[in-house]
């Protein structure tokens, strides 16, 4: 690994949780092929290294062993699964700066924003540490007094998990965090371009003492990638699957697990509405679009999509937009001090978003400013204004750092506006009309929206989209609820 400065005393080199190897059953394997694909920092295309290209075969070997650890693990105690857990996300803490560089040497985004992911991924396995010991049945009141009636929850069995590249830390957190704490086992394939983040977890996972085969992680290349996943959503020992990605591969996942009628949670795309109202506090809405588009580099699901701001304060935002844009954000490589805009992930993704800005001035928008590929990854933190419906970065989900600005006149026209997508995961509004805020809290048609924030992710709540963006909420306390079955249980013949 390159450009990274040695840890702190007592911490771990970044470079000691590079590993070229999978993890199954506790143990560091390569692929039966022997096949390997390579991993490249998106910000200077230099290898970090090779992890093994594992296919069906692999996947099968580890879906049977998590089969076997979770006929043991789920008959450990809440207390047993909490503490190990709570050693996990200490472990995480402790090692925060040096997960932080490997993240953002496979990743990209800046050292800044790595840091904040690990911790918001550490929080999860807090989280769910302290919700594992609240998961509680009932007692329902019988109409036979012969009879009583309780309802139990318990472990849904192997989870199979897939992983998206943008957060490579988090979203793995999230999941087995909530997976494990509810008594289930996992097997996870994370994106082919951050296997690093995950390998990194199971070493600390190892080193809290969870027990072999509770977590298994399968890496693969794009290639191999349609085979694992088809896998483990057909496995018949898999009863639960969990993803995060693309509305268009989630659909296909969902297909391929009808067959098995697994339990399924989808976190998928988005195209997340920023209203700024005409009561708004303009400075307010700008910084808080700021971190709602460009953190990331705009490669978030929840990233401020398309920004409607009254026709009244339209051109004070975009002036005191252009400002901030051009005086705060730093493009470059994330490990470098002062960079808050990294590279995106590799070069289809800079291809799509030239693609997207070119789409929008072919149609009349004007570029405020950036609109250029840098050179490798980089791309240029853009402004558009006098954007349209009619373009292709208002109906499809950008995913770069492109801020296409949008007039409106009126609440009703606003809201309708936003509405108008078959996503509904994310969305933002300003506003300081109380009345306002509760009316448009209530219609948008979105899991999770902000008022009057632009950067409103916390372990403690649910996360889930409506509509095509998704099925199911991850985080907080109904996080934990998607690894769990119900059962009902009628004791009858009492005296």
């Amino acid at each position: 690994m390159d450009n990274l400065a040695p840890p702190k005393p007592g911490a771990r080199p970044a470079s000691s949780f590079v590993y070229d190897k999978a993890f199954v059953n506790g143990e560091w394997v390569a692929a039966s092929s022997g096949k390997t694909f390579e991993v490249v920092n998106p910000a200077n295309g230099k290898v970090i290294g090779s992890v093994p290209d594992m296919d069906a075969t692999d996947t099968e070997r580890a879906i049977k062993v998590a089969y076997k650890a979770f006929q043991s693990w789920k008959e450990t105690t809440a207390k047993e699964r909490s503490t190990l857990l709570r050693k996990w996300a200490n472990l995480v803490n402790e090692n925060i700066e040096e997960l932080s560089k490997l993240l953002t040497s496979e990743m990209g985004k800046p050292l800044a924003e790595a840091k904040g992911e690990i911790t918001y991924g550490g929080g999860f396995l807090e989280l769910f540490a302290e919700e594992c010991k609240r998961v509680e049945g009932d007692i329902i009141q019988t109409p036979v007094k012969s009879r009583r009636l309780l309802v139990l929850k318990q472990p849904i069995g192997v989870s199979g998990m897939i992983t998206p590249w943008n957060f490579p830390n988090a979203m793995i957190t999230r999941k087995a965090g909530a997976a494990i704490a509810a008594g289930c086992t996992v097997v996870l394939k994370p994106a082919e371009d951050t296997p690093y983040s995950a390998l990194a977890l199971c070493d600390l996972a190892k080193e809290a003492g969870i027990p072999a085969g509770v977590l298994n992680v399968v890496t693969s290349s794009r290639n191999n990638a349609g085979q694992v996943g088809k896998t483990i959503c057909e496995s018949p020992l898999v009863t639960k699957m969990s993803f995060t990605g693309s509305t268009a591969v989630g659909k296909l996942l969902l297909q391929q697990c009808a067959s098995t009628v697994k339990k399924v949670s989808l976190e998928l795309g988005g195209n997340a509405p920023f209203i700024v109202f005409e009561s708004a506090d303009v400075d307010a809405a700008v910084q808080g679009v700021m971190g709602a588009k460009f953190r990331c580099s705009g490669q978030t699901c929840v990233c401020a999509n398309r920004i409607f701001v009254h026709e009244s304060i339209y051109d004070e935002f975009v002036q005191k937009m252009a400002v901030v844009v051009e005086k705060d954000l730093k493009l470059g490589d994330g490990i470098d001090p002062g960079t808050t805009q990294g590279p995106l992930i590799n070069k289809k993704a800079v291809e799509k978003i030239e693609a997207h800005v070119q789409d929008a001035v072919s149609k009349g928008a004007k570029v405020v400013c950036g609109g250029k590929s840098k050179g490798g990854n980089f791309f240029e933190p853009t402004i558009l204004t006098e954007v349209t419906n009619e373009m292709r970065c208002s109906r499809e989900e950008i995913f770069g750092p492109i801020a296409g600005i949008i007039r409106f006149k009126t609440e009703e026209e606003v809201v309708g506006l936003a509405n108008a997508t078959s996503s509904g995961l994310a969305g933002y509004f300003y506003s300081r009309d109380f009345s306002q805020i509760w009316r448009v809290a209530e219609r948008l048609e979105s899991g999770l929206v902000g008022v009057n924030e632009g950067v409103i992710s916390t372990p403690d709540a649910p996360f889930g989209g409506w509509k095509e963006s998704g099925l199911g909420s991850e985080g907080g306390r109904y996080g934990i609820e998607e690894y769990l079955e119900i059962k009902y249980v009628c004791m009858g013949g009492l005296q």
